[in-house]
């Protein structure tokens, strides 16, 4: 994808609770030491880097520990970065949250093709309680994931969370490789992984609002998945046809002609329980299987979806989190969809024009995590605001 021609910086920034920076990923060591002086000197409980597939991932993740030391640097490769400036590529773009208004505990979950589900739950359960003891003055409290977006198994992962979680809200994103989809990683401890995910369980005096929204309106044209194979998230017929064939002949296109720009154009969604949901298609398989970002099974019910103004639809929804108090900083994570329709449309800089006025950062994901669900196409995140009764410092 071509790097989008960003807008201007903003001149002026309301001091914020939570610190935000950026830096080119092409020199791990210059990179860093940039992001560190950007986000001052302040005591952090806890780093986060959405960090660009063409820097070296290993040299950062390590030069990270390095750099910021005792405080927790968690992270992952993206599809695409959301800076300070909107919409970029080739950067890092981190995340700073101070001791003063936020307690953060780490939960690393290595080997996910081995996951057993009751440990999951049990070590989630014993870390909540942790945090608990570690800030009882403090009654907000979320869970921000990560986790390997060619993995396939955000499902199982987030339903397994969910259950531990109770209450707390959980958001996240999958972790993303451009549009290469050959390997994706997770940070933690200064190294880099594959087949993993991590969890950062995060208590606060600010009042925070996760947030989920989508710009797509379903249709009346449906299908009928007639055959899958569910653990490889793969399509093989729709409506008893080749399912790739049938996908573009309900389109009125050629099979030749599908792209991720067509996905992201003609996006399918599935009902479930009163509530539309996205199950984004990733690519066509040589054979003309059909491989999605998300659960798929047989007897599933797919409506095609048409997209509404994204430009005008973020601007609306990211008002919408502004209306008692605006945000000192949302964190999203962005379906790299998104941005492909953007990029598509020609809609970049009015995107990032409206990303920047609303202090919004994150990255572009293979998928998003939401509560006990992993869906697709969507920006999901969170806003943090000021403490209740108090400005930031």
């Amino acid at each position: 994808m071509d790097a989008p021609v960003l807008p201007p910086a903003a001149e002026t920034r309301v001091p914020s609770v939570v610190k935000t920076a950026h830096a080119s990923a092409q020199d791990p060591r210059e990179g860093l030491a940039a992001l560190a002086r950007e986000m001052g000197g302040e005591d952090l409980s806890l780093v986060v880097l959405f960090v660009s597939p063409s820097g070296d991932l290993p040299a950062i993740a390590a030069e990270a520990a390095a750099v910021f030391g005792a405080t927790p640097v968690i992270g992952c490769s993206t599809a695409g970065e959301i800076s300070p400036r909107g919409y970029t590529e080739g950067e890092i773009v981190a995340v700073g949250f101070p001791s003063s208004h936020f307690v953060a505990l780490i939960q690393f979950i290595a080997d996910l093709k081995a996951m057993v589900r009751k440990d999951v739950v049990r070590s989630t359960v014993k870390l909540r309680g942790e945090l608990a003891r570690v800030a009882p003055q403090w009654t907000s409290e979320f869970a921000f994931l990560m986790v390997d977006g060619l993995s396939l198994l955000e499902d199982q992962l987030v339903s397994a969370l969910s259950t531990a979680l109770g209450p707390t809200p959980l958001f996240g994103g999958s972790a993303g490789d451009g549009l290469d989809f050959k390997q994706t990683f997770v940070i933690h401890e200064g190294r880099v992984h594959r087949d993993a995910a991590v969890l950062a369980l995060i208590r606060t005096d600010c009042a925070i609002k996760v947030f989920n929204f989508d710009h797509l309106t379903p249709t009346e044209r449906k299908m009928v998945v007639t055959e899958a194979d569910p653990e490889r998230r793969v399509v093989r017929e729709i409506n008893g046809e080749p399912a790739a064939r049938e996908y573009a002949r309900l389109l009125g296109m050629d099979p030749e002609q599908l792209s991720p720009f067509i996905f992201a154009a003609h996006p399918v969604v599935v009902k479930v329980g009163g509530k539309h949901h996205v199950r984004a298609i990733q690519k066509v398989e040589p054979n003309g299987d059909l491989t999605f970002f998300s659960a798929i099974d047989e007897g599933l019910v797919l409506t095609l979806a048409d997209p509404r103004d994204i430009a005008r639809d973020l601007d609306a929804a990211l008002g919408d989190l502004a209306l008692r108090s605006r945000p000192h900083a949302i964190i999203a994570c962005d379906c790299i969809l998104r941005r492909v329709e953007a990029e598509q449309k020609q809609a970049i800089r009015a995107l990032s024009g409206i990303l920047s006025a609303n202090k919004v950062v994150g990255f572009s994901t293979y998928g998003e995590q939401l509560n006990s669900v992993h869906v697709n196409q969507t920006m999901t995140g969170i806003a943090i605001y000021a403490p209740p009764g108090g400005k930031a410092p």
